[in-house]
């Protein structure tokens, strides 16, 4: 194996829910009357933890008015939408391999609540794929690197047998930021030029060739 612990970023690098997310971001800030978000500016934030992603999106907004976006963007997400969110084709495959190798740790780093990423795993099923995780609202927000340094200390894998896997540039700049290998996949929210400042080892095109790369092949 290439690398002894695999962490996985979730949104647009696993699962395809880009679409969903910028929906229910939009829908709850028109709720909580801050006014209509560009598409564009939704998907940037993707990856950073809710009230940081909030703070980005709506500068200067009240803290009352921050709660009642993230409230009804909770909401949203969870009840009021359903914009399907499905695993990017050939993920579930290449995450089932890498797990049948011996000695082979997965773990998650997400921007997402840990409400959130337990039920998604739940519905999908996906839960136990991986070894552990982490979620912003147990530790610090992408970009920063703490959630990497605790998966690290919880699954006792030395830094350079690590590496990180992402669709952002705060994927990236949080693996970045301790020296951890990194890799880049553009099917998710940031553009390739935008990826490559971070320096990636290896930029994947396609799934196949990132899962291919992971086992070395």
């Amino acid at each position: 194996m290439r690398y002894r612990l695999v962490i996985f970023d979730w949104d647009g690098t696993l699962m395809d829910s880009v679409a969903r997310i910028v929906d229910c971001m939009q829908a709850a800030s028109r709720e909580a009357g801050w006014g209509e978000l560009a598409p564009a500016s939704v998907r940037n934030i993707i990856g950073l933890g809710l009230p940081e992603a909030i703070a980005s999106l709506c500068p200067g907004i009240d803290p009352e008015r921050a709660e009642l976006l993230r409230s009804r963007y909770a909401w949203h997400f969870v009840e009021g939408n359903d914009t399907p969110m499905r695993f990017f084709s050939g993920v579930e495959e290449g995450l089932v391999g890498l797990r049948g190798r011996g000695g082979q740790r997965l773990a998650v780093a997400t921007g997402k609540s840990r409400r959130g990423l337990d039920r998604v795993f739940r519905e999908s099923d996906s839960g136990r794929w991986f070894h552990a995780s982490r979620t912003a609202d147990e530790t610090r927000s992408k970009p920063h690197p703490l959630m990497l340094e605790e998966l690290l200390v919880e699954l006792e894998v030395p830094l350079e047998e690590a590496v990180m896997v992402g669709d952002t540039e705060y994927d990236l700049e949080m693996a970045r930021a301790i020296g951890m290998d990194r890799v880049a996949v553009t099917w998710g929210v940031h553009a390739h030029a935008r990826l490559a400042a971070s320096r990636p080892i290896f930029t994947a095109e396609a799934v196949p060739e990132l899962f291919d790369w992971l086992q070395g092949r």
